[in-house]
């Protein structure tokens, strides 16, 4: 509780960090920016070039000669496809429509039920083929026009007119098929068929309008297209017709961006507009989905860190000419947030990264595509990160899918490979190797920011595991019966966390640790005594209740000496969450019939588990301790155990603050039996020799 009081007493606090943080991002996205410069350069044919290598900042047209222009703009008209609007609402109320009618009145006509479904698969047939005006299908048969596109959720697709529908057409269809499974057409005749059908591909004039606008307005003026990054000239080399044509359509280009550029504020308006939505979106999906990140500075500073770095990145090497981006690792950004965080924030992370870093080229569909291809095998091929060989693997699959991606775009390309490979760009898949090569530094990485930002990784938490370290060893040494306890607790707990998909590592290593506090008084704990000596005697309940909850408090002591992470810390915690040492409870009750003591005194600090981990922990710390004072070791004996204890902990309320299903209680419930099953089975006794 007292976690939510700060976080809410610091409410304007953290609004006001929020708020800086986004700022900070949009500016310095955009700072960074790259700016297209003037054209300042002199060439003549057949002069050589006097300047540097010449490399294209922005795509810009070839322009070609009016009879081309002419010749391509009936060309592109002749196979242009008007738009259409699907409304999938139409289908839906026609069909509604139909049952509502079939209930009401159709019913007494219809003999069968094999009618109304006839009517009914039809009509979804129809419907989805498509069914347009009889003044449509007109004007589409006097263009001669084979083809439409047929707009369906935001996405164009094109459909040839012959399976598209008029409402007379649809009609006769639906009476037609009637012959093949027997139907009476007579009886369908009855049952007003054209009231079902309505066309639900609407023309859309608008659309249609602009997009001819637009085929007539981009493409008549360009025989050829100079991409961004390409060579168009280097010093030295003599210019020909072909590069002088292309620096005078340079020349003319430049003269109308720099025109446009000089409504600089514009531009820069949409920079900030552009780049403000997609940190807006990104900082929305973590309040909503992700708000314990949200919630966390450490989570934050590390995730818009990383977006500013890699975009600060992209536009200094397009700005400056610095090789190709494609030499950057952006498939580490994922790959650290996996480790730190989870697959679905890795990936949105990476989204908007990549979307912002594309903003810098001139050509960013094929570098979108690319990188999030590889940014998705990355995150799949790395689900937790404990050896450095999966490191290595993942590198190799990432340049795997650059290549693999890539050259799937050269053989799409128009004027590709033509089946020779010679052509083969060789330095981009190069660039994927130094790529792939950059991002075996993600592991040294990982241990700067897990240090700078306050995360824990796998690899320390496997290290922490390490029972001979020094903390585990003495714990073994001075607690041993609590050190086997931790062990089983351990095993019982990762095997449970592996079933329900939390994290097995975190969970292992949280129980080995959590009863450390323990080494401060082991004789008072049970699994520690021996001969018989309880110290417990000697003390009131609630000197022993003290006693008891003092391990808690005595474990995160020990903890801040050995500087371990607060993951492991809250365990420590939450294990025993806000509950009771109910054997000194119930015994001071029974000693005092109708007194109620002070419920602080046999009250564990708490706070209840907010993570699986910590749920998972603390039924496996119950469960397993339980299990050792059973009287038989039984299927049923175990199975009963197990479902007392965690339904108990479960009606008392200690899960209600952290993401745990029922589902994962009964999977857990499962593990625990099967597990407690086969450590108390009984082992055969062996004979002994007879003399």
């Amino acid at each position: 509780m007292e976690h939510l009081k700060k976080k809410k007493s610091f409410s304007w606090r953290d609004l006001l960090y929020k708020a800086l943080l986004f700022v900070g991002t949009v500016a310095l996205i955009v700072y960074f920016l790259p700016r297209d410069g003037k054209f300042n350069y002199q060439f003549d044919i057949n002069k050589p070039w006097k300047y540097g290598q010449l490399i294209a900042t922005f795509n810009f047209p070839i322009y070609k000669e009016d009879a081309t222009v002419k010749r391509e703009q009936d060309s592109l008209m002749a196979s242009f496809q008007p738009y259409y609007e699907f409304q999938k609402s139409i289908e839906k109320d026609a069909l509604s429509k139909l049952k509502e009618n079939y209930h009401a009145n159709l019913k007494g006509i219809l003999p069968s039920t094999d009618y109304l479904r006839y009517i009914e698969r039809m009509l979804k047939d129809i419907y989805e083929s498509g069914i347009v005006s009889t003044e449509n299908m007109q004007e589409l048969h006097k263009d001669s026009i084979t083809s439409i596109l047929v707009i369906d959720d935001k996405l164009a697709n094109p459909r040839s007119t012959d399976r598209l529908y008029t409402v007379k057409k649809a009609y006769e269809h639906l009476l037609t098929e009637a012959d093949s499974l027997h139907l009476n057409k007579d009886i369908l005749r009855q049952c007003a068929l054209n009231e079902y059908i309505t066309p639900n591909l609407i023309f859309d004039q608008q659309r249609t309008e602009t997009a001819q606008k637009e085929i007539l307005s981009n493409y008549p003026w360009a025989n050829g297209l100079v991409v961004s990054g390409q060579k168009i000239v280097d010093r030295g080399e003599m210019i020909t017709p072909e590069t002088y044509n292309i620096l005078e359509s340079l020349r003319k280009e430049s003269i109308k961006r720099n025109e446009s550029i000089g409504q600089s504020r514009l531009i820069l308006g949409g920079q900030i507009l552009f780049v403000g939505i997609l940190i807006m979106c990104f900082m929305l999906y973590l309040d909503l989905f992700r708000k314990d990140y949200y919630q966390r500075k450490g989570s934050l500073s590390l995730l818009f860190t990383l977006i500013v770095f890699y975009n600060i990145v992209t536009a200094f090497m397009v700005t400056h000419n610095l090789s190709n981006v494609y030499i950057i690792p952006y498939a580490m950004l994922p790959i650290i947030i996996r480790v730190f965080l989870d697959s679905r924030t890795a990936f949105v992370t990476h989204t908007v990264t990549i979307l912002l870093c594309s903003i810098s080229l001139r050509f960013p569909h094929e570098f979108i595509l690319t990188q999030l291809a590889a940014g998705l095998v990355a995150i799949f091929s790395l689900r937790e990160l404990s050896q450095r060989s999966q490191l290595f693997r993942t590198a190799l699959l990432v340049i795997l899918t650059y290549a693999a991606i890539y050259f799937s775009f050269e053989l799409m390309t128009e004027n590709g490979l033509s089946n020779d490979f010679s052509k083969l760009n060789v330095r981009m898949y190069t660039h994927f190797i130094t790529n792939g090569i950059l991002l075996l530094f993600a592991y040294p990485l990982l241990f700067i920011l897990e240090k700078t930002f306050g995360f824990t990784s796998n690899v320390t938490l496997i290290e922490l595991s390490n029972i001979n370290n020094d903390l585990l060893r003495q714990m073994s040494e001075t607690v041993p019966g609590t050190f086997q306890h931790s062990m089983q607790v351990a095993n019982l707990a990762a095997e449970a966390a592996i079933r329900i998909g939390a994290k097995s590592q975190l969970v292992r290593t949280g129980a080995l640790y959590h009863d450390i506090g323990k080494m401060e008084s082991p004789a008072f704990f049970t699994e520690n005594q021996s001969g018989g000596v309880n110290p417990h005697k000697n003390l009131s309940h609630e000197q022993s209740s003290q006693v008891v909850i003092s391990h808690v408090t005595d474990g995160l002591k020990l903890a801040d000496k050995h500087n371990l992470p607060k993951v492991i810390k809250d365990f420590i915690s939450t294990h025993h969450g806000r509950g009771k040492t109910k054997f000194f409870y119930i015994s001071w009750k029974n000693e005092h019939p109708g007194e109620e003591p002070d419920e602080e005194l046999f009250t564990y600090p708490g706070p209840n588990p907010f993570t699986k981990e910590q749920a998972i922990l603390m039924m496996a710390d119950a469960v397993e301790a339980a299990s050792r004072s059973l009287p038989e070791y039984t299927e049923e004996s175990i199975s009963n155990l197990v479902d007392k204890i965690i339904d108990s902990q479960v009606a008392e309320g200690y899960f209600k603050e952290c993401p745990i299903t029922f589902k994962d209680i009964a999977i857990i419930k499962s593990v625990f039996k099967e597990k407690l099953k086969i450590a108390y089975h009984t082992r055969i006794s062996y004979p002994e020799l007879k003399k």
